[in-house]
């Protein structure tokens, strides 16, 4: 028996207002989302974790990034970091993998030195079926130079929960859409209100929105909607196909943020458990083609 079959739960509390009650269209928008839940601890290679030992075959060539990096002349290729281990067993959201994988595995480039730039990232999946790996290797080796601690994420167990999502409120159009941001504009007026009458010592009045409590988690997630806060909403299409991607991984450096605490989940509530910085502190989305999961990935940080 696995050690995350011991584990307690998290549970993310019910949403302050039924959201397709007051907006019955939005049904046909609803996903489903698995939190990840991550929490420091002591993950075996077996496990689904963050920052932990990897399933990796003893006889397979580790994943390098041979980019070269100014910050760190003359290594060589560079052994990728570590970064997280999904089991579908785990992860009910997790997609099937190509020809049938029920394991991904993710790493990344500790160094900002990539993509058109030469300041971006450099992720990388690899996906493969968890019951063929016979002899695990007990050697994974560690990148040697790192460009920025927020690439080293620290040794987490999941605890995964199924959750409802709706899209981002900038992907809502026609009426539904008109609809949406004029109850999220009273919303927001009337908590201002409220502050004002409150005056100084009234402490901070709360009113539920549609983007911070309604629609999006936040956090390490697989599945659901992505956040688009930073470059506003984008398209992403499969450069193989052009079939519209689906998201499948969020990365984020925070598990809430101060204005989506009502996220936090009842058993605790710590905000950065692993560690792990993105950008400028925000959240990297892995999009998947669901046509074929073994077309290349879409990368957005947000």
């Amino acid at each position: 028996m696995r050690a995350s079959d011991h584990r307690p739960g998290r549970t993310t509390p019910p949403r302050p207002l039924d959201v397709e009650s007051l907006f019955p269209d939005l049904a046909a928008h609803r996903r489903t989302a698995t939190r990840l839940h991550p929490r420091p601890g002591t993950p075996g290679p077996h496990d689904s974790h963050v920052g932990g030992p990897m399933l990796w075959p003893a006889d397979e060539p580790w994943p390098v990034c041979t980019t070269p990096h100014r910050r760190a002349p003359g290594p060589g290729p560079l052994p990728l970091v570590a970064l997280a281990q999904l089991h579908a067993r785990d992860v009910p959201d997790l997609p099937a993998g190509p020809d049938g994988c029920d394991l991904l595995q993710v790493f990344w480039c500790p160094f900002d030195a990539h993509g058109p730039t030469g300041y971006g990232m450099y992720t990388h999946l690899r996906w493969r079926r968890a019951a063929e790996v016979r002899e695990p290797t007990a050697d994974l080796p560690a990148p040697g130079a790192v460009g920025f601690d927020g690439y080293l994420p620290e040794p987490c167990v999941l605890h995964p929960e199924r959750i409802t999502e709706y899209p981002y409120i900038e992907l809502l159009t026609g009426e539904l859409g008109t609809a949406v941001e004029e109850w999220e504009d009273a919303q927001e007026e009337a908590a201002y209100e409220a502050e004002e009458e409150a005056g100084e010592d009234g402490g901070e009045p709360w009113l539920p929105t549609y983007q911070c409590d309604l629609s999006v988690a936040p956090g390490w997630k697989v599945g659901g909607h992505a956040a688009w806060n930073l470059t506003g909403p984008g398209t992403m299409d499969c450069e193989a196909c052009g079939c519209p991607m689906e998201l499948l991984l969020t990365v984020a450096t925070t598990e809430w943020q101060a204005d989506r605490k009502s996220w936090i989940p009842l058993e605790d509530g710590p905000m950065s458990p692993t560690g792990v910085v993105v950008g400028n502190h925000g959240k990297l989305n892995v999009f998947a083609c669901p046509r074929e999961p073994s077309h290349p990935h879409g990368f957005s940080v947000q």
